[in-house]
C-alpha cells in the first residue's frame, strides 16, 4: 500500500475544498430560487427566504400554471427540443460519419472548411435576411433549421467515430454489401451511445435555453417558447395574456414570486433529463482521452 506524503494529502485537501466551493457557488443559488417559489409573498418581497421556504404555498405555481401562455410557451418548447434535438443529432451524425471515414475523399478539406465556419460567420443581419429568404420568419423552423448544426459536436462526433470504432468492422460490412446508410444505422449507432447521448444533451440544453432566436424571428405569442415568455416576465416585467391582471400580477408580491416559481418550471426539464444520460454523458467525457 503506498502511503500518501503531507504534500498528497495537502492538494487533496485543497481540491476538496476548491470542489466545495464550487457546488456552494452553484447549489445555493438555486436553493435560494427553490425556497423563494415555495414561500410566501410577503416573506419573498421583504427579503425573508434564504435557503427554507417561509409559510410554505404553491400559489407561485398554482399562478403561473394557470396562465394559458406560459403552458403554451412551456408545450412549444418541449416541441423545439425535442424535435431540433432530433434533427441535429441526425445532421451533425451523417456529416461526421463520412468525415470520420478515412478513404472518404476531400473529407480533410471539406473539415477545414467546417472548421472556418466555427471562426468565422456571416452576421446576424445577413443571417437574418438568409432565414427571411427562406420564408421561415415566424414559423417553427426558424428555431430549428438555422442552428441545427454545432461545428464543435461535429468534430466530437468525426472524432469519436474515427478512433473508437475499428476500421475492420467498416471494412467486413462492406464486404457483406451493406451500404454506408446501412453500416450507420447497424453498426455506427449502436457503438456510438456514450457519444450520441453526450451531443443529444448538449443540443437539448441549448435548445431549451434558447431564447435570442425566438426573440428575432417570431411574433406570434403562440410560437413563444417558455424562455421568451420567462423574458418578458422577468426583464421586462409584463404579464402574459390570459393571466387575471385584477387579482394576480397587480401586485407586485405575487408577481416576484411568480418570477422564482418560472424559474423552477423552466429548470425542472433539463434536471430530469440528465440522470437518464448521466451514465453515458460520463464516458463521452473520455471522448478523446489518451489510451494505453
Amino acid at each position: 500500500m503506498v502511503r500518501e506524503s503531507r504534500t498528497d494529502r495537502l492538494f487533496m485537501v485543497a481540491v476538496y475544498v476548491l470542489l466545495a466551493t464550487f457546488l456552494a457557488v452553484v447549489l445555493l443559488p438555486l436553493l435560494y430560487i427553490l425556497a423563494s417559489s415555495l414561500s410566501d409573498p410577503n416573506a419573498v418581497s421583504s427579503g425573508q427566504v434564504t435557503f427554507w421556504p417561509v409559510d410554505f404555498t404553491l400559489r407561485g405555481f398554482q399562478v403561473a400554471l394557470s396562465d394559458p401562455q406560459i403552458l403554451v410557451g412551456f408545450g412549444n418548447s418541449l416541441f423545439y427540443t425535442a424535435v431540433g434535438t432530433f434533427v441535429s443529432v441526425s445532421l451533425t451524425l451523417m456529416l461526421a460519419y463520412p468525415l470520420s471515414r478515412r478513404d472518404f475523399v476531400g473529407g480533410g478539406l471539406l473539415t477545414r472548411m467546417i472548421v472556418f465556419t466555427m471562426l468565422f460567420g456571416g452576421g446576424l443581419i445577413p443571417t437574418y435576411l438568409v432565414v427571411k429568404s427562406l420564408g421561415m420568419i415566424d414559423t417553427r423552423w426558424a428555431l430549428i433549421v438555422p442552428n441545427a448544426i454545432a461545428v464543435w459536436q461535429v468534430i466530437i462526433a468525426r472524432t469519436y467515430l474515427r478512433h473508437s470504432i475499428p476500421r475492420e468492422l467498416f471494412e467486413a460490412a462492406e464486404i457483406d454489401g451493406a451500404s454506408h446508410f446501412r453500416v450507420l444505422w447497424s453498426i455506427v449507432l449502436p457503438l456510438a451511445k456514450p457519444m450520441i447521448a453526450v451531443i443529444a444533451l448538449v443540443y437539448a440544453i441549448s435548445q431549451w435555453n434558447s431564447y435570442f432566436d425566438a426573440l428575432l424571428y417570431l411574433k406570434s405569442d403562440d410560437l413563444y417558447p417558455l424562455q421568451l415568455v420567462l423574458r418578458n416576465i422577468l426583464i421586462l416585467n409584463t404579464q402574459s395574456n390570459g393571466m387575471d391582471v385584477a387579482t394576480a400580477m397587480e401586485r407586485q408580491q405575487l408577481a416576484d414570486l411568480l418570477k422564482y416559481s418560472l424559474i423552477v418550471i423552466s429548470t425542472v426539464p433539463v434536471l430530469l433529463i440528465y440522470p437518464f444520460v448521466a451514465r453515458h454523458f460520463t464516458k463521452g467525457l473520455m471522448i478523446g482521452s489518451v489510451k494505453g
